[in-house]
């Protein structure tokens, strides 16, 4: 321990498995610890299913109905979620022809912009051109172009129509869903980024507690840990751990719900994701909701999970997600948490000391991707070449 390294990594959430990842292969001598004995921090999976009641302070042991408790992975922050039977809402001529029009879309190609100048004009105006009613202008936006509000209506519609190119190339490609997810639940993911940071040379070390983060001369110089201190160049961590950073913005409520039956209208869907947009319910902000079940390995034979989640705007919480809970009635059980969200206060190009953000509502990686891409340009300067990764990548694994 007593070592120097490039980079130190506190904390195993997928942001900071995925950056520990990065850089290992980018040639950086990394370190990477966790005061938990496992990986994913706060959006680990959570098994056996009695560790999610202890976790929640139930009371009780689950009752027999739900199975094995080694059965279940329960994802305290689901993402990646699957969209299945939801488009039937919406089979009208007006909007199968604008998805058409996506379709062929090709910003290089002024054949294809059908009087569009897709650098000037506003999204808004493309909807009116297809004469898209509201009902269909919020489901495009916030579930297909996975925007969380309507502020993009006012933009050049360019980047709006990639965005739902995206899910529709992404749809063709896996068939009923545009998403993936991960069997045995998200928790897979961060260890598959610790793999291939160790594959790199990266250092892992779990169960550690951490006693003080040395800065001297407001810069980063290392970590110390039962005694010993690692020293570091630079620093990346969640914002647990450097509290005194961070700022807190507004928070998140989740409900984990156990179902014995899959959500109603969805064609008996084994998952679905749900965006509920904000419009519909008078709020600032969508609601989300998302469904796996036992064929993702998560879940007892028969049994479902569902989670709802929003930014909070009241003193009332639970309220504020009732549409979203009636849709899922009977659950079987509610397990609420409301979570912080926390930013860092300045940028870490001084101290260097790069704290990532806290995981919000949406039940999509988008924002948590823009967070890792925001982080490593600031520790490099450069922004994150995905192509060269994946070259990299294959020189171990081999071409996918």
């Amino acid at each position: 321990m007593n070592e120097e390294y490039d980079v130190i990594v506190l904390g195993t959430g997928l942001t900071e498995c995925i950056l520990s990842g990065i850089m290992s292969v980018n040639g950086k001598k990394v370190l990477h610890m966790d005061r938990n004995p496992y990986y994913g921090g706060e959006s680990a999976s959570i098994t056996p299913l009695e560790d999610l009641y202890k976790r929640f302070k139930i009371p009780g042991a689950p009752p027999a109905s739900m199975g094995r408790g080694r059965d279940w992975n329960v994802d305290l922050i689901p993402k990646f979620l699957m969209a299945n039977g939801l488009m039937g809402l919406f089979e009208k001529r007006r909007f199968r022809k604008f998805l058409v029009y996506v379709a062929n879309f090709d910003e290089k190609d002024p054949r294809t912009f059908e009087g569009i100048d897709p650098k000037k004009t506003a999204m808004r105006d493309v909807y009116k051109k297809f004469d898209l009613g509201q009902d269909v202008i919020d489901f495009t936006g916030h579930a297909l172009a996975l925007y969380r509000t309507d502020d993009y209506l006012d933009q050049p519609c360019c980047e709006t129509i990639n965005r739902i190119k995206l899910y529709s190339e992404s749809l063709a490609r896996y068939g009923k869903s545009p998403y993936l997810y991960p069997l045995y639940g998200l928790g897979e993911l961060p260890q598959g980024f610790a793999r291939l940071s160790a594959i790199y040379g990266g250092t892992y070390m779990l169960n550690k507690p951490i006693e003080e983060i040395i800065v001297q001369n407001g810069k980063v110089i290392g970590v110390k840990s039962e005694g010993e201190v690692a020293r570091c160049k630079q620093l990346i961590c969640d914002p647990s751990y450097v509290t005194d950073r961070v700022e807190k913005v507004g928070q998140v409520i989740r409900v984990i719900c156990i179902l014995s039956h899959p959500i109603k209208n969805t064609s008996d869907a084994n998952s679905c994701q749900i965006i509920i947009p904000q419009n519909q319910v008078n709020r600032k902000s969508d609601i989300y909701v998302c469904m796996i079940s036992s064929a993702h390995n998560v879940a007892a034979q028969g049994k479902y999970i569902a989670i709802v989640s929003t930014t909070v705007e009241t003193k009332e919480p639970e309220k504020e997600i009732r549409p979203a809970l009636e849709l899922l009635e009977p659950i079987e059980q509610k397990f609420v948490s409301i979570s912080d969200l926390l930013v860092p206060k300045d940028l870490g190009t001084e101290s260097q000391i790069f704290i990532s953000r806290t995981y919000d509502a949406t039940t999509h990686f988008e924002t948590t991707c823009d967070d890792i891409k925001d982080i490593y340009k600031r520790m490099t300067g450069s922004e994150f070449d995905f192509e060269e990764m994946k070259r990299k990548k294959n020189d171990i694994y081999g071409e996918d």
